[in-house]
Order: C-alpha cells, then sequence, then structure tokens
C-alpha cells in the first residue's frame, strides 16, 4: 500500500509556519491540512470533487427481531436519498458535496449470520471489488456512509469477534430498540459468533460470515481510496466495522482514514480508540447515512480554506516571531 508522502506534508508544515497566527494555534485544522497534503501527494491539497458514498443493504439476521423496524425501510430511505429528503442530503448541499448512494440488491438480504454465512466467498469478493468504484471520476476525498435496517447488529458480530469480551459490550440500541429486543440483538450476536468461530481467525472470513453488502463494499472502498491515496473521512459504528476489519488484516491500512466522530450508538468510542483514531466531532450523532463523516468535511472545508486564504507575514508585512 502507498504510504503518505513527507515532501507534500513538510511543505504545507512549512507554509502553515508562515500565515499570520501563532504557530500551531489553529491546532488540527493545521493537522487536517498536513494530513490532506500528505495523502493527496501535493502541498496545495485540493477538494474539488469530495464525495459522500453511502452503501446500502439489507440483512436476513432482522429474522431474529433485532431491530424496531422492517427491512422494506432500507428500500424507503434510498428512495428519500434520491428524493433529496434525507438529512444527508440537507448537509451535502450545505457543503457542496457530492452524494452518490450504491444500492446493493436490497431484494435480497444477506442470509441470517445465526443460521449460515452472510455471504458466498465469490459474492464477498464481487461486492468488495464493487466499492473499489466508489472512488472512479476523479474523487480527491471520500467520505463513507451506510445504510442498512439490520447492520448495526452485523458491525457488533464483527466487534465482537475482533476484541472479544461480552457481546453485550459491543451491541447498541440501533435503530431505538426496547429492553427485549436489545436481548435479542446481544443474543443473535452470541450466537452468530458461536456459530462462525472456527473461521474467525481470518477478517476476510470474519467479513464475508458476519457483514453484509454494504460492509463488504465499504471495505473495498477504503482499500481503493489507499491504493488511489485519496483520503477518506469515515463515519460511525458500522463504517467502522468495514474498517476494522482491514485494520485487523494491517495495523496501518487506515492512515489514509480520518474519523469523522464520535458515534452516540453503542461503544464506537471504545472502537475508535482501538483503531487509533481521534473523531473531529462528538455531536451525539447515530444516524448512519454518512451524516458524521458529512459534518466534518465542513471543518476539513474550513481547515483548507484557512490554509489557501490566509496571508502570510511576509505577503501582509506583518512582523514575525521575535
Amino acid at each position: 500500500m502507498p504510504g503518505p508522502c513527507g515532501r507534500a506534508r513538510a511543505e504545507a508544515a512549512s507554509r502553515l509556519a508562515s500565515l499570520t497566527k501563532p504557530p500551531g494555534s489553529l491546532g488540527r485544522l493545521e493537522e487536517i491540512v498536513e494530513f490532506l497534503a500528505a495523502w493527496q501527494g501535493k502541498p496545495e491539497p485540493s477538494l474539488d470533487r469530495p464525495l459522500v458514498a453511502v452503501f446500502a443493504g439489507n440483512h436476513g439476521v432482522v429474522s431474529q427481531g433485532v431491530s424496531a423496524y422492517p427491512p422494506s425501510v432500507t428500500a424507503s430511505m434510498v428512495a428519500n436519498f434520491a428524493a433529496g429528503g434525507a438529512a444527508i442530503n440537507q448537509i451535502c448541499r450545505t457543503f457542496s458535496l457530492g452524494l452518490k448512494v450504491y444500492e446493493l440488491a436490497l431484494e435480497v438480504p444477506v442470509k441470517d449470520i445465526t443460521a449460515d454465512a452472510a455471504l458466498a466467498e465469490k459474492e464477498a469478493a464481487a461486492t468488495v471489488a464493487y466499492g473499489m468504484e466508489a472512488i472512479a471520476n476523479g474523487v480527491d476525498l471520500l467520505c463513507l456512509g451506510d445504510m442498512g435496517i439490520g447492520n448495526t447488529t452485523a458491525a457488533a458480530a464483527i466487534y465482537f469477534a475482533l476484541y472479544g469480551g461480552k457481546a453485550a459490550d459491543w451491541v447498541g440500541l440501533g435503530t431505538g430498540l426496547d429492553g427485549a429486543a436489545m436481548l435479542r440483538k446481544i443474543t443473535a450476536v452470541e450466537r452468530a459468533v458461536a456459530l462462525h468461530k472456527a473461521y474467525l481467525t481470518d477478517p476476510f472470513q470474519m467479513l464475508r460470515r458476519l457483514g453484509g453488502r454494504e460492509i463488504a463494499a465499504m471495505a473495498g472502498a477504503i482499500l481503493a481510496a489507499r491504493l488511489r491515496r485519496v483520503p477518506v473521512i469515515l463515519d460511525g459504528y458500522v463504517v467502522c466495522a468495514a474498517a476494522a476489519i482491514l485494520h485487523a488484516l494491517n495495523d496501518s491500512a487506515l492512515d489514509h482514514c480520518l474519523a469523522g466522530h464520535a458515534s452516540a450508538e453503542g461503544p464506537h468510542a471504545e472502537v475508535l480508540r482501538r483503531l487509533g483514531k481521534k473523531p473531529l466531532l462528538d455531536l451525539g450523532l447515530r444516524l448512519g447515512e454518512g451524516t458524521g463523516a458529512a459534518l466534518a468535511f465542513g471543518v476539513i472545508k474550513a481547515a483548507l480554506a484557512c490554509y489557501t486564504g490566509m496571508a502570510t507575514f511576509e505577503g501582509a508585512r506583518v512582523a514575525g516571531r521575535l
């Protein structure tokens, strides 16, 4: 996997030091600019074609009573995205972000992970490859989002398989569950991991057995972005399940990624800690759709605007540091 460009990072740091401000006074905004420069491989990074890619899939585990909503809601929400009526549409309009929704065979949910592998090997591989197409057409920054009734159960199973502890440690409210439904969700996660335990030393097997099409596709998108040096902004709990699979394969696999926010869903903050990511925002969001990543893009856009628009001490004829 390609790494960051040290020369571009150093040149960006040099320009930041010349701007009309005390050294380091823009805090993480300066880190963001250096990150963009390093991964785009140029000291003047660009945000000309930023994209929010939302991947939508359905899950057979919903039959276990793990969601407050039926699988039909996934297709309804995809239609809402297309009509411009979802939260992510409003955020994308606000920040001039592109939005593309990838609908992944919603009429055929992946298999119930408490009884079978979610995906066959060939389908899992093909879905990862499909996700890699998300950065086609010159995307220069990718925000990832998800939609899928039942997908927080799949994500919780992945975290439980990866990190151990108790299933309850990794299960959140999802679409808003009552106590009985939460117990069903925890039980489903326990059963799924127990069923597939013999295969879960291999992260790719973990992905295909416990995940879903949207999670596999997002893993592909993250991987393709790394190969093409495109910075990625991760959204919340489900997006990070895809990221966690890649991190388990190689602990530097997410170096080109920033965490957009800390979700209020389940143990997302603990997941971010394990991935070595400090979120840009913490707003109590747990919606998905890429909303946290898209809001974080507003901060990133502001960081780049400061970098490109501020005057230097020399240009503004302001006395520099003694």
